[in-house]
């Protein structure tokens, strides 16, 4: 038996009538019968296309303001029919029900309209109720109609019309029920999320827009992206990116959005390896470059200023794989786009995010993302000694970057610049240690410099290393029950410690 079908009957019911018109008129020369109802119904009309109203078929109008119209068995017997069993047919022709083998559907906009910030009624009439159904149904019985769930699918629709005209393959039937049941269950996740108000009862995401990756996190996983990147970005030039371009993409994206001063960051495996705030962009460079120019190479930059033309040629001195800034002075651009391979990003308006979620064992973990960040009449000194104002600025910016490091994470800082780092150790002095030691090979003197800490000391083992090393200002969390040896040690060595009251483990 075939597994071409020929359409004959459409029913069309639709919210975004853009990119309608041509299907409408392919249908029409293919002499496929149309139904419709209400605005859509209008639409066709206007066009100059015949069309049967859903009434005329049901004997019953649109009732309770447009709420119930195409609920009703000789809609859903067309679509739902098996033309291949013998009773459904015997019932279709009693009840004189036409076979419907195309249904084209566009939900009404319920994400559009809570995004809007409209009132429950009005977010509440957005439910679509027939729409969905009608997907439902005629996805469900694909070996016979061909389901259209979306406005995204309307050039599938009008290339498949265009190519073989009205009619359609088993394999192809499939694929469109595939994607309306993308479109239904994505519709219907949005609409729980809304009740559910972040309170957790069950987990349901969905995000269209999938986007294959060469590969996942190594050349032998596959990787795909789903979301909507270029409201984020815009990519003005470089090849594509890749799942750990992603990685630390988000990583400089979330590092950069605590800093109102003119900053320049480097980053490499989601970790900043070198940060200043500098009132220009090339003395923010020079300065984030100076921390650790041995990891900059292949790194992701990132600035929360224009990169101007002196700041782009020092920039293109070194080999990177990603730059973003929210804009580029035209002389600057030239420049960086002199390597084809380099990905220039333009940073636009990030999305709120509230959730974080990552697949684990056998399962899901949610957290809500770490949006805290401690101002200095939120800190509480523990010492005698009181921080400077230049320490305080120092001990603002450290702990900004200690937040956004692997843990366990120390972060040494001097003159709003990272001399050094501990990245993701095992202990916390270790993390100090290593800190310490790549500071030093750099050269940078670390007396007067500050140190931060995303967790409490146990013990005051740290502090005594980071005293010895030069350091005189230390913000940790606090909370262990041994913070008095700590602020011991500072007050007869004279050192300043600020608890913060927060951890900001990142793992």
């Amino acid at each position: 038996m075939s597994t071409s079908k020929k359409i004959k009957n459409a029913l069309v019911s639709v919210f975004h009538k853009d990119g309608l018109t041509e299907i409408l008129t392919k249908l029409q020369e293919e002499g496929v019968a149309l139904y419709s109802t209400g605005g859509t119904q209008i639409f066709i009309e206007s066009l100059g296309i015949p069309c049967h109203s859903v009434e005329s078929l049901t004997g019953y109008p649109s009732i309770l303001g447009g709420r119930v119209k195409t609920l009703h068995p000789k809609v859903f017997g067309g679509i739902l029919n098996r033309r291949d069993e013998a009773g459904d047919q015997e019932q279709i022709q009693q009840y004189a029900i036409p076979e419907i083998d195309l249904v084209i559907v566009d939900l009404y906009p319920f994400r559009e309209t809570l995004a809007s910030g409209a009132k429950e009624e009005e977010i509440i009439e957005k439910i679509d109720i027939g729409g969905i159904s009608l997907i439902r149904a005629a996805a469900k019985n694909f070996k016979d109609v061909l389901t259209v769930a979306s406005q995204q699918q309307y050039a599938a629709l009008n290339q498949l019309l265009s190519i073989q005209g009205a009619n359609s393959s088993l394999d192809e039937r499939k694929w469109f029920a595939k994607e309306a049941f993308a479109v239904s269950s994505g519709y219907d996740a949005a609409i729980f999320n809304y009740f559910d108000k972040n309170e957790g009862t069950h987990f349901r995401q969905a995000y269209d827009q999938a986007k294959v990756l060469r590969y996942g996190e190594n050349p032998h996983q596959k990787g795909i992206f789903y979301g909507e990147l270029n409201e984020m970005f815009e990519q003005l030039q470089g090849k594509e990116i890749s799942y750990n371009n992603l990685l630390d993409i988000n990583a400089a994206t979330d590092l950069m959005a605590e800093f109102d001063e003119l900053t320049f960051a480097i980053l490499k495996h989601n970790n900043a390896c070198g940060i200043a705030s500098r009132p220009t962009a090339k003395e923010a460079w020079e300065a984030a470059l100076s921390s650790d120019p041995v990891s900059a190479f292949g790194g992701i930059l990132t600035c929360n200023a224009k990169i101007d033309k002196p700041a782009a040629e020092e920039i293109n001195k070194i080999f990177f794989e990603v730059i973003i800034a929210p804009a580029y002075a035209e002389g600057a651009l030239e420049i960086l786009k002199q390597k084809k391979n380099r990905i220039i990003l333009v940073g636009k308006q990030a999305p709120e995010v509230s959730l974080q979620f990552r697949s684990l064992l056998n399962g899901v973990l949610v957290q809500e993302k770490d949006l805290s960040i401690q101002k200095e009449r939120e800190w509480k000194v523990v010492t005698e000694k009181l921080p400077t104002q230049e320490e305080t600025e120092d001990l603002l910016f450290a702990n900004k970057i200690v937040k956004h490091t692997k843990s366990n994470a120390i972060v040494l800082v001097k003159n709003k610049q990272l001399y050094a780092s501990g990245v993701g150790q095992t202990s916390r002095v270790d993390a100090l240690k290593q800190a310490i030691e790549k500071a030093q090979s750099f050269h940078f003197d670390l007396k007067g410099a500050v140190m931060a800490s995303d967790a409490y000391f146990p013990f005051p083992d740290c502090v005594e290393i980071a005293q010895k090393a030069g350091i005189t200002t230390i913000i940790q969390p606090g909370g262990s029950m041994r913070d008095d040896l700590s602020i011991e040690y500072c007050n007869k060595n004279k050192m300043t410690m600020i608890m913060t009251g927060v951890r900001h483990f990142k793992h």
